[in-house]
């Protein structure tokens, strides 16, 4: 029977190629464990309870990239300040890295710090941007800052170069809120931050949420906030919990194959409590 012998040169070839073979694993491996820390240090970064509002519940969703090494930054939080008010943000980091969600960790621990101080949305993204500055990290964040109050259903909000939010009344109207806006935080010293005020009735809905809920592959941003908005207006006709509304707003991201992170914090108002003055939707910018 006829054998192949192997010359010095194939010899050579082959052991090349079961270098090249074991170094493939090995990195495979290194960017499967890096994905997984930088998850389990962004869960852990995340609340794992919200507060009790009574006559309002508050919901949150998060799911992290479905593609590489696509894990950073995006995070949602809520929060008492000092006065009983309430305390929602939520916000992406640039980059996808660990760096990113050691980043996005400091932010939150920041804004919950400096908002003991000043709870004004605009005042507090206006303090924080400049801290993030001080730190000298290559990085920036969007993100949206709201002050709820619970005794009168008013939302006070300011954005830092973050997508705007959604609500819908109880009787189906919704939409994309119109606020100003500013620059994401840690890019120009000094920035300001816009804060418009709205109204959060019975039976209605905020909802605030990061781009990768809205944005995917053949999805721009303004169809994807359409959507959010078709979904809000369902689930307020409906009657729905905001935990319910949370779910639906995450499950669409998963549909639309979104390649980014993706965060969302619903503000429900519950239908059996007492309809505060003004409707939801209404605005006074300041």
């Amino acid at each position: 029977m006829f054998r192949r012998r192997h010359t010095p040169d194939g010899e050579e070839l082959l052991a090349r190629l079961a270098t090249l073979t074991v170094q493939t694993r090995e990195l495979a491996e290194l960017r499967r464990s890096q994905v997984e820390l930088a998850i389990a240090l962004q869960r852990d970064m995340l609340p794992t309870d919200l507060p009790e509002v009574p006559g309002f519940h508050l919901a949150a969703r998060y799911a992290p990239a479905n593609t590489g090494l696509n894990v950073g930054g995006d995070w949602y939080d809520a929060f008492v300040l000092p006065d009983g008010r309430i305390g929602l943000s939520v916000g992406d980091v640039q980059g996808h890295t660990i760096d990113a969600a050691a980043f996005m960790g400091q932010i939150r621990v920041g804004l919950r710090a400096l908002a003991t101080v000043t709870s004004d949305p605009g005042e507090l993204l206006s303090w924080t941007n400049d801290l993030l500055l001080s730190l000298n990290k290559d990085l920036f964040a969007t993100c949206t800052f709201m002050r709820f109050d619970p005794a009168t259903g008013v939302l006070e909000t300011a954005r830092a170069g973050h997508i705007p939010c959604v609500w819908a009344t109880a009787d189906g109207h919704a939409a994309v809120a119109e606020d100003e806006g500013g620059p994401p935080l840690g890019v120009v010293k000094g920035s300001a931050y816009p804060v418009t005020c709205y109204q959060l009735t019975v039976g209605g809905f905020f909802v605030l949420l990061t781009d990768g809920v809205v944005e995917g592959p053949s999805l721009a941003v303004d169809e994807g906030l359409d959507r959010i908005v078709r979904l809000a207006s369902v689930a307020a006709v409906a009657g729905m919990e905001a935990h319910s509304l949370a779910a639906a707003v995450l499950k669409n991201a998963e549909l639309v194959g979104h390649e980014d992170d993706a965060a969302v914090l619903v503000v429900g108002h519950d239908t059996r409590a007492v309809t505060p003055q003004g409707g939801t939707g209404s605005r006074s910018p300041r």
